[in-house]
């Protein structure tokens, strides 16, 4: 691609549509992972009870079993992505909003309800944002738009994560959850005024269609052992540094830093890595394609695994651990950006919802059910093999690539433009 291209795709305003819709995406997930613990703590539930509200994440593995419905039905003012995204937008503000007037000592069930609801709301509007965004941007800015999407999607956090709970100690509960609730605003009106993206092919007519065609299409693109090496990838390709990270927190302070050195250090040189990495990332494979980033980026995201061998070999050392941690969310955010294009590159625009919500909920397995092996695992090795085999996990999703991502195609897909 020319450096004209470059910049014309760098500078292309249709990126900032991912900014507002990734933050709005990331926004609900964060009070329920972080605001909603806070309140509930407060509010004096027993950990045991705390433990149990992990439950209500349930959607987000799921989403892919209600998508068919976003590819079939369209809204007649809106369109078939901008109604579904303004739905659960709106409806979004309102329960978040709600939930703070209740009270969790004596209204329990009805605030699991609700942050359930809460939930799969969540999840729709991830279903329809990245359909959307798969939508607007031609292939060439998929990794761009992609890690804009993510990093904006990180940036939401801090409102629940920091300013809610700032808040806290000023007002009431049930303002500060309709302050945070506000928050959904700038989506909604992002949501209004953009326009509705065009798509390839006639979309499904009947629900069976919507959900039949999605598994067919993409089945019959390229044959059966195809699709089974493309799945196959999807699963492997993040499991050694999604492993590698599952019990992070527990390994620092198995070495011996405070709770100051790993909120200060660790969490702080981690968030802006993250950014920087998804940035670069983005910018990146507009030149190399993503295929070729696909390998570049996944031979970084799994040697930096290996920095936390070395440091669990040299002990509690700050200056380590700020560049062991940086590198290592550098990496990731940089893998993040490949995959995540790669995946939307992946499906068809006429069933983008489906084939994307079933794609991210299997890349999502081996956070939600392997990572629940990584304590058994740490117990039996000890950190500087337990790592070791992390790395060793990430290498065969990067064995698959000569066959799903080969290095002279610049996308697997798509044809160069």
């Amino acid at each position: 691609m020319s450096l004209d291209k470059k910049w014309k795709a760098i500078l292309d305003p249709r990126l900032l549509i991912c900014v507002f819709l990734g933050f709005s995406s990331g926004l609900p997930l964060f009070i329920l992972l972080t605001l909603l613990q806070a309140w509930l703590t407060k509010s004096g539930l027993s950990i045991k009870s705390l433990g149990l509200f992990a439950l209500v994440m349930f959607p987000y593995t799921w989403k892919f079993l209600w998508a068919p419905l976003m590819d079939r039905y369209s809204f007649p003012l809106l369109g078939r992505r901008r109604g579904w995204m303004a739905l659960t937008q709106i409806l979004l503000f309102f329960c978040i909003g709600f939930l703070g007037w209740l009270d969790p000592v004596t209204e329990l069930t009805m605030v699991a309800i609700l942050t359930t609801v809460i939930a799969f709301l969540s999840s729709s509007q991830d279903i329809v944002v990245d359909a959307f965004r798969r939508e607007l941007l031609p292939d060439e800015e998929q990794g761009l738009g992609s890690a804009i999407h993510v990093n904006a999607y990180r940036v939401s956090g801090m409102v629940p994560g920091a300013l809610s709970l700032i808040l806290a100690d000023m007002m009431s509960w049930s303002g500060v959850f309709w302050v945070t609730a506000a928050f959904m605003l700038p989506g909604l009106i992002c949501t209004l005024v953009i326009s509705e993206p065009k798509i390839h092919g006639a979309p499904p007519k009947t629900i069976r269609e919507a959900v039949v065609l999605p598994f067919t299409e993409f089945i019959g693109r390229a044959g059966w052992k195809s699709a089974l090496f493309i799945l196959s990838f999807i699963f492997l390709y993040k499991l050694g540094d999604s492993l590698a990270t599952a019990l992070a927190t527990k390994f620092y302070l198995d070495l011996g830093f405070t709770m100051t050195q790993i909120g200060v250090i660790a969490k702080t040189t981690g968030f802006w890595a993250s950014l920087i990495g998804g940035l670069l990332g983005g910018i990146w494979i507009i030149g190399l394609g993503i295929n070729r980033a696909l390998w570049v980026f996944g031979a970084v995201q799994a040697l930096a695994i290996l920095g936390f061998s070395w440091m669990s070999l040299e002990g509690p050392n700050p200056m380590l651990l700020a560049a062991v941690i940086g590198f290592e969310a550098f990496g990731v955010s940089l893998g993040t950006a490949a995959f995540v294009a790669y995946i939307a590159t992946t499906t068809d625009e006429r069933y983008t919802a489906t084939q994307f919500a079933l794609f991210t909920s299997l890349a999502a397995v081996p956070r939600t059910f392997i990572n629940a092996s990584a304590g058994y695992i740490v117990d039996q090795t000890g950190w500087f093999m337990f790592f070791n085999l992390c790395f060793i996990l990430a290498l065969p999703g990067m064995m698959l690539l000569p066959k799903i991502a080969p290095w002279r195609q610049k996308r697997h897909l798509a044809q160069e433009q």
